[in-house]
């Protein structure tokens, strides 16, 4: 449940690849984010099994029942405007039957993406054939090439990880996505910005949301 920045970029494209043959990243985003509770931002975690830098993000699963979760999310928004459609969304991802971290994520943006009326294709990394010995920009490369891209749109913090004169060498534009800053009521607290999904959602319903979701420059 990234913040509105991610799902910005997952309206942007065409096609969006969820990277999930590679390295879990320790402490990062994967499986917690923040949300609004008593007018501060508050992270919550889902538990995995078998968590490790050495493992890939399709070799993991997520062990939480959400129980706590659902009761912190409770406490948190209960009395926001879009409690009851947002949680009917979040319930249809908690109960997802299959565990794979990869695979429940792909799920919880489809559903998500699926709510707001985004028609972008999903891809899973693992199911491009590419070259798999290749790292980093190089591979990004590889699968822009094997997918017939001719524009690669990546998040605002990826500008010092690859180069436009590489990409225009391979006959593809590089852009990065850069949210605005926007604001919007979360009950009568300062406004706190790039919480999770969850928390735009709570106070703005679909319609708002999904005109949130095109405030954005591309750079």
């Amino acid at each position: 449940m990234p913040y509105i920045g991610y799902w910005q970029l997952m309206k942007a494209v065409d096609k969006y690849v969820v990277y999930d043959d590679v390295n879990f990243i320790k402490r990062g985003w994967a499986n917690r984010n923040n949300i609004l509770l008593n007018g501060e931002p508050y992270m919550f975690s889902v538990a995995l099994s078998g968590a490790s830098q050495n493992k890939l993000f399709n070799e993991i699963d997520i062990i939480d029942d959400f129980g706590k979760l659902k009761k912190t999310l409770y406490y948190a928004y209960n009395k926001a405007p879009y409690y009851e459609k947002t949680m009917q969304l979040l319930d249809e991802i908690f109960e997802y039957h299959d565990k794979n971290l990869a695979r429940f994520l792909y799920h919880s943006f489809f559903v998500i993406l699926n709510y707001l009326d985004v028609q972008t294709e999903l891809i899973m990394s693992s199911s491009v054939d590419k070259d798999n010995s290749l790292k980093g920009q190089s591979k990004i490369l590889d699968i822009c090439s094997v997918l017939q891209a001719d524009r690669y749109i990546n998040a605002i913090g990826g500008q010092e990880l690859y180069n436009h004169d590489e990409f225009a060498q391979n006959g593809i534009e590089l852009k990065f996505l850069h949210p605005n800053i926007v604001s919007y009521q979360q009950y009568k607290h300062e406004f706190v910005p790039n919480l999770s999904i969850i928390d735009m959602m709570m106070f703005n319903g679909k319609e708002r949301t999904k005109k949130l979701l095109n405030e954005y420059t591309l750079v």
